[in-house]
């Protein structure tokens, strides 16, 4: 069994997807055109934004957001380490410097307090970070940082929401990944930018695009960060079968719950104002490499979500960036998390299987 089993998602969905590709092959226009349009004007739709940016990938979504904002060097950005490289990453390009902040033991997402305690004269922007498809309480984030600009991360959580209204709301802008094994996934790399400010999503545009206003005039200094034509169309594709495919993943979240209830494994929690799209299924035990291997031996798939937190990379050496408090709760659950499989197809008796074996790992009857 597989941790995500995209060959029984394309199964589903086929013939659509190869009617949109043909779409592309046949017009021969592969770089920002007709799909990408479309593609943005429906994500913003989805997402409730003003406007959306179809760009190449996640990271590059981030350093365009950042980049747009005015981040660089001798600037702040306070983020969470319990997180992929990528984020951290993103300031980093920039010149900035990363303040890390830990996160809250229940939900995983970063602590407002934190975030409070950290912020500066230096502070450009908060990057929070939607782990595992469970948005982070960006009023609150706000709230601890008054006036500093946010920028979501919503890699992890297309169609998430928080206090009634969708991820991005609360902040200058969100971004996203379309990596293949995202929730909404490309065949190939792709990103977007979502914001309710249209000035900004034209300052995005123009920076993923060589900072062009015409063909030939570049009055700033962009990137290549551009869309492709094939990725949008296929995205387009799934996006229509996005809403019933994350129901489908919190049942399925829902009957892991129940079912591993009293077997003395922790998982996220869910906060009454949030909408979890659940990206991911973690759970947490003292001896997760044990259980792994384990389940391995079932021909169970897992994954552990992030063995090394950013604050730990390598990558970090001879950079300048600090913490912010403890990031005791990070270092914890760095240590303890293990991702289960997790995919609308996967079902409910692939659910059940899971948990027999999960059962037979650690002990207990099973419920």
């Amino acid at each position: 069994m597989p941790l995500v089993d995209l060959r029984a998602q394309y199964a589903s969905i086929r013939d659509e997807i190869r009617e949109a590709i043909d779409r592309v092959l046949e017009r021969q226009v592969f770089i920002i055109g007709p799909e990408t349009h479309a593609f943005e004007q429906e994500f913003a739709e989805y997402c409730g934004a003003a406007e959306a940016v179809a760009v190449s990938n996640g990271t590059t979504a981030l350093e365009l957001t950042l980049w747009a904002l005015g981040v660089g060097p001798g600037d702040e950005v306070v983020t969470t380490a319990w997180t992929f490289w990528a984020t951290g990453e993103a300031v980093l390009r920039l010149g900035a410097r990363p303040v890390f902040v830990d996160v809250r033991e229940d939900d995983w997402t970063m602590d407002p307090a934190a975030v409070a305690a950290a912020v500066g004269p230096r502070t450009k922007a908060i990057l929070p970070v939607h782990i595992f498809g469970h948005p982070a309480d960006v009023p609150a984030l706000a709230a601890a940082a008054p006036g500093v600009p946010i920028v979501e991360d919503a890699a992890q959580a297309h169609g998430g929401s928080y206090h009634g209204r969708p991820v991005g709301s609360d902040a200058a802008a969100a971004t996203f990944s379309f990596y293949p094994g995202k929730n909404l996934g490309a065949y190939g790399d792709a990103g977007a930018v979502i914001t309710r400010d249209p000035a900004f999503a034209a300052r995005v545009r123009a920076l993923r695009d060589h900072g062009r206003s015409t063909k030939y005039e570049h009055p700033v200094a962009g990137t290549n960060g551009r869309s492709s034509e094939l990725q949008c169309a296929v995205l387009r594709t799934k996006l229509r079968h996005l809403p019933a495919w994350t129901e489908t993943r919190r049942r399925l979240a829902a009957r892991y719950e129940e079912r591993l209830a009293g077997l003395g494994l922790e998982w996220q929690a869910t906060r009454p104002w949030a909408h979890h799209v659940r990206h991911l299924f973690v759970v947490r035990h003292p001896e997760r490499d044990g259980l792994a291997a384990h389940l391995a031996e079932e021909g169970i798939a897992t994954g552990v979500h992030y063995p090394i937190p950013v604050h730990e990379q390598p990558g970090l050496e001879g950079r300048d960036w600090r913490t912010a408090g403890t990031l005791a709760t990070t270092e914890r659950l760095s240590g303890e998390v293990l991702s289960l499989p997790l995919y609308p197809e996967l079902g409910e008796a692939g659910v059940d299987h899971v948990c027999d074996a999960i059962v037979r790992g650690v002990g207990g009857a099973p419920a």
